[in-house]
């Protein structure tokens, strides 16, 4: 691919988006303008890049997307669809515009919600010390080009001492084509406090587009966050999605990531463990099929003693589909006593599915227990064979074995609904696989 090609893509989406002084409306205008200079110093990645190599974006850089002027127009049945019953507080996003009218009053008072305009109008300090700390610019033009065009986005808080009730569900639609979105969320959790956060990635059309969204995640310490991220756009849609997270002394994040949708997907969760006894747990899982590409990469940076992090990634890949993960593990000189693991299971359902996954593991700490494994395969013949002697046929046995493949990721998702949900979307995936094998 061509750099005129990749350069024209980046200037695109920074058409109409002028130099900022960095005085013009304080320190938000201020990294604004830094966020902008630093897309501009930056190139959009292509193969050449080692970080990037099996994820040709190509296809996207052949697109001009400009944002959204507003929120388009959702209708209730749409909405309403999209709905978590456990959901305690719903915070609304389209097509990158916070919609405070569609989202709902979080009356928990373990909570603080707030636009980012409510907190700046309210001198709300929290927002200041974390936005862009846990997502930083200069490595990743698209968390570059989201912050340069940052509006409004919202601000959870979770008080100290404190455990939210319900879930809190954050919902971005995508309701037209040809714009780009940048939804953009941080989460602070406070001292000893809890919660349970949804984001959810859902197209209510299916032509083309590009959603860039950028979300933080600050635990202090004795925190514990969980986290569930679910991307269902378009397959004609585009999704680049970075999570940048800090964990405190004792803090523990738990992240399940499910990518469904898009032609072209990616997404980067990066995890600083920033003080001793530091716990992460990952989930993830990519079931697609079609030429769509799924891309995950994490990076867990174990920098203090005693930390622990466990990682379990699944892909179910049919067709000429192509999935991607890599996970790189680095423990620092002083991570002493880090325990850490990391697998990667992927299953191909067609000679022309494809998978790269890539663990990683760079240690230079002496007193570590740390593991990383990759496997990737078809249905093996004897589990077929096995349900089919207890009164399955071929298709029912394929279907139960790859079903059961999927909901191991699945069934740790602790909202039911959405377990369910997912449940039907895997079984509905998996019918569809088979009918069109035997499809004549």
């Amino acid at each position: 691919m061509s750099e005129t090609l990749s350069n024209g893509h980046l200037d695109s989406l920074l058409r109409g988006q002028s130099r900022l002084p960095s005085s013009a409306r304080g320190w938000l205008d201020a990294l604004r303008a830094d966020a902008l200079e630093q897309a501009n110093a930056l190139s959009v990645p292509t193969t050449r890049d080692e970080e990037w190599r099996y994820t040709d974006l190509s296809p996207l850089y052949q697109k001009s997307f400009l944002p959204a002027p507003s929120a388009g127009t959702v209708a209730a049945q749409a909405l309403d669809a999209c709905l978590l019953p456990e959901a305690g507080c719903r915070l609304v996003f389209v097509d990158g515009h916070y919609a405070p009218r569609l989202s709902s009053a979080c009356a928990d008072p373990a909570l603080g919600v707030t636009s980012f305009s409510d907190a700046l109008a309210g001198q709300d300090p929290t927002l200041q010390a974390n936005l862009a700390r846990h997502a930083p610019l200069g490595a990743d033009t698209f968390v570059a080009v989201n912050t340069a065009w940052l509006q409004d986005g919202v601000q959870v808080r979770v008080h100290a001492g404190r455990t939210a009730a319900a879930p809190i569900q954050v919902l971005c639609l995508s309701t037209r084509p040809d714009v780009v979105a940048y939804p953009r969320l941080l989460v602070v959790a406070e001292a000893d406090s809890g919660c349970t956060l949804v984001e959810d990635y859902v197209a209510l059309h299916g032509g083309e587009y590009l959603t860039n969204a950028v979300t933080e995640v600050a635990l202090a310490d004795g925190a514990r966050v969980r986290h569930v991220r679910v991307q269902r756009e378009s397959t004609s849609g585009f999704h680049i999605g970075t999570c940048g997270v800090r964990i405190g002394r004792g803090a523990h994040y738990l992240s399940s990531a499910v990518a469904l949708g898009a032609r072209i997907s990616r997404f980067n969760l990066n995890i600083v463990q920033a003080a001793e006894g530091a716990e992460s747990t990952l989930d993830g899982l990519a079931l697609i099929g079609g030429r769509q590409l799924a891309d995950m990469h994490s990076l867990l940076d174990h920098r203090y003693a005693h930390g622990r992090s466990r990682q379990l990634f699944k892909s179910v890949v049919d067709d000429e589909a192509h999935a991607v993960f890599n996970g790189k593990i680095f423990v620092h000189h002083g991570a002493q006593r880090t325990d850490s693991s990391q697998q990667s299971r992927s299953l191909l359902l067609s000679p022309r599915a494809r998978v790269d996954s890539k663990p990683q593991l760079e240690i230079f700490a002496d007193d570590v227990k740390c593991a990383h494994g990759a496997a990737v395969g078809q249905l093996e013949a004897e589990q077929v064979f096995y349900l089919k002697s207890r009164g399955l046929d071929e298709a029912g046995a394929r279907n139960l074995l790859t079903f059961a493949f999927a909901a191991e990721i699945v069934h740790r998702i602790p909202l039911p609904s959405l377990a369910a949900q997912l449940e039907r979307i895997v079984l509905q995936q998996t019918q569809k696989q088979t009918s069109d094998r035997n499809r004549p």
